[in-house]
């Protein structure tokens, strides 16, 4: 009962827009959890008897170039993006968040040590950064997620440091704090409720990101590499067969344009 009055609450928060965007991804990954039991082929098997196969009863989503199931590796590759943009987003949050606070409400010295840091990276566009570290080892995953939080931990930071200080310095604050209140109840009391939304925002545009960029890196070889059941390297494997299997080549394009969309319109403003 305390569950459905939570989720009902939320859900009336939402505007229509976000509504939509959660409903997009929420059936992307109940796809993700099904796929396992609808499909009992591996993503990596191949059969050159049954290369790019239209979708039917035997193969539902058809098969790629190697005759390998378009299904499995459909339900792999979202599987991959969701977790990419998950810990990349929780991990630029947490010590974007944790920085900012501490920027606003440590000494003047902690506070130009980060903006040092901040300014550092700033001056080289989130692209090149996430290219330097994913040309170092091609094709890691683990390269690929250090480089996107390191890129994406800035914009919390900068959002969380500018409303911390307005908070820190209210009345509200200053008087929990003279009743003898100490920092964490301070933080949970008054500076979360006031930066939350502007994190979450941030979080549903940097899962975007993340999944865009992971796929983006496939075009220019220095992403994860095959036979990976990725989406950017889906896309690159079909493109030259557009013509033969344009349904095969429309299924991850399509994914990646569905993730995109839905993490954009979940990050609409609430009502």
């Amino acid at each position: 009962m305390l569950t459905a009055l939570i989720s009902n609450n939320f859900l009336n928060k939402l505007k229509t827009g976000q509504k939509i965007g959660l409903c997009i991804l929420v059936s992307l990954v109940i796809f993700a959890g099904v796929e396992p039991f609808i499909s009992t082929l591996s993503p990596y098997t191949q059969n050159l008897d049954q290369v790019l196969m239209a979708p039917g009863s035997e193969h539902l989503l058809g098969t790629d170039h190697y005759g390998r199931s378009m299904l499995s590796r459909m339900g792999d590759a979202v599987r991959l993006s969701f977790m990419l943009g998950v810990i990349s987003v929780v991990t630029a949050a947490v010590i974007g968040t944790t920085l900012g606070v501490w920027a606003a409400w440590g000494n003047a010295r902690v506070a130009q040590g980060l903006d040092i840091i901040v300014n550092i990276l700033l001056a080289l566009p989130g692209l090149v950064v996430v290219l330097m570290f994913t040309a170092i080892v091609p094709g890691s995953f683990l390269m690929i997620y250090i480089a996107i939080a390191l890129v994406q931990w800035i914009e919390y930071f900068r959002v969380v440091r500018a409303i911390s200080q307005t908070v820190i310095h209210s009345p509200q604050l200053q008087s929990s704090a003279m009743m003898g209140f100490g920092r964490w109840y301070l933080f949970k009391r008054h500076i979360w409720p006031e930066v939350s939304g502007s994190v979450l925002t941030l979080a549903a545009f940097g899962a975007a990101h993340a999944i865009l960029t992971m796929a983006s890196l496939s075009f220019v070889y220095v992403g994860l590499q095959p036979p990976t059941a990725e989406l950017g390297i889906m896309i690159v494997e079909l493109f030259p067969y557009y013509q033969e299997a344009p349904w095969a080549l429309a299924q991850p394009l399509i994914v990646v344009a569905l993730m995109v969309l839905g993490f954009h319109l979940l990050a609409g403003e609430k009502s």
